[in-house]
């Protein structure tokens, strides 16, 4: 494994991050155990869940991830040997019965943090992290941003920073960052961080893989100018990246067959940037997914890759894609793929 410290703070996270989004859905609480058992074994130890998990969402699944982490915690007594990573539950994405409303307000971020500790088992949360902005960005289907769509959101960055520093203070939660976040929303938690006069966002959880590279645009340079870690989620496109659903397949089983509203990837001129990106896995001789994954995995800006699997299986050819370096002429051919299909993925 390889690591990488998250900057701004103590943690060395390893370079690959366990997902866990689909416990309580797609895998049964024993999936669950074993999947953390492998990943610890090889040198895994960073796990991210949500208050929202698992996925897709329902009433009656919502919190069943963080609770199954919280039942191998308690077996295993390991909650020293992983950071632990959360969400709080953003706005606008149709889960009122998480919370109503669903905002970052002083009340509902305590009824998160309490309820989400109370699950996991544990004491405290090494990164919580905001799930989405309160504002209306970063919509999964929406490639642009609408001018207007945020007449209504009012400024509160630094009331969320005040509260989220009170419980960093109560010790039960270490750092804190954002989600599907864009670069104004970024800068303006640096704008209220400067001279030290509020708590830093050390990082942001956003998609990021072959077909969805936005993030390069705008808000990579933000990463890097103001030193914020940057934690991808997706790697695989919904499983897409690993070439399954080519040639109009639906196997039995998988997310996109299971849930066929999951078709953020499935666009034409994705299905089609994932056949070239198949065939030049075949020529270097590797994987799709493999290949997919090493490409996050190598890049400078990217301190984890959340990688999430559903078999033991798959889950170990996604943690040997850390042992994978991919070649110039490889790296050549991905990026003549991208520059004439950029980011098919809304």
């Amino acid at each position: 494994m390889k690591y990488a410290k998250l900057p701004n703070t103590s943690l060395t996270v390893s370079k690959l991050c366990l997902g866990t989004m689909t416990w309580g859905r797609q895998n049964t609480e024993s999936d669950g155990h074993a999947q953390l058992d492998v990943a610890l074994e090889k040198g895994i130890n960073f796990v991210d869940t949500a208050e929202m998990y698992s996925v897709p969402y329902s009433d009656e699944t919502q919190g069943s991830t963080e609770r199954i982490i919280g039942s191998w915690l308690k077996k295993t007594g390991n909650r020293d040997q992983i950071i632990l990573a959360s969400k709080i539950a953003g706005p606008s994405r149709g889960l009122i019965s998480i919370r109503n409303p669903l905002d970052f307000s002083a009340a509902a971020i305590d009824d998160a943090l309490h309820k989400s500790l109370s699950r996991l088992q544990t004491d405290y949360l090494d990164l919580y992290q905001l799930h989405w902005p309160e504002r209306d960005v970063n919509v999964f289907g929406k490639r642009n941003y609408e001018y207007g769509s945020n007449e209504k959101w009012e400024d509160n960055i630094a009331l969320v920073l005040d509260r989220l520093e009170m419980h960093v203070k109560a010790g039960k939660i270490r750092y804190v960052g954002a989600s599907n976040e864009t670069p104004f929303g970024l800068m303006r938690y640096m704008e209220e961080q400067r001279g030290g006069r509020k708590l830093k966002m050390v990082s942001t959880q956003n998609s990021y893989n072959l077909l969805q590279r936005k993030d390069e645009i705008g808000l990579t340079e933000v990463l890097e100018m103001e030193n914020i870690g940057y934690l991808a989620y997706s790697p695989l496109a919904f499983g897409v990246l690993s070439g399954k659903y080519l040639d109009g397949k639906k196997p039995v089983g998988a997310r996109v067959t299971e849930f066929p509203n999951y078709s953020r990837y499935n666009s034409k001129s994705s299905l089609l940037a994932t056949e070239r990106y198949r065939d030049i896995a075949q020529k270097s001789g590797l994987s799709l997914p493999q290949m997919a994954l090493a490409f996050v995995n190598e890049r400078p800006f990217v301190t984890s890759n959340i990688i999430g699997a559903t078999n033991i299986e798959q889950l170990t050819e996604n943690i040997e894609s850390i042992d994978i370096s991919l070649s110039e002429d490889t790296l050549r051919s991905i990026e003549k793929v991208h520059s004439e299909i950029p980011n098919p993925a809304p």
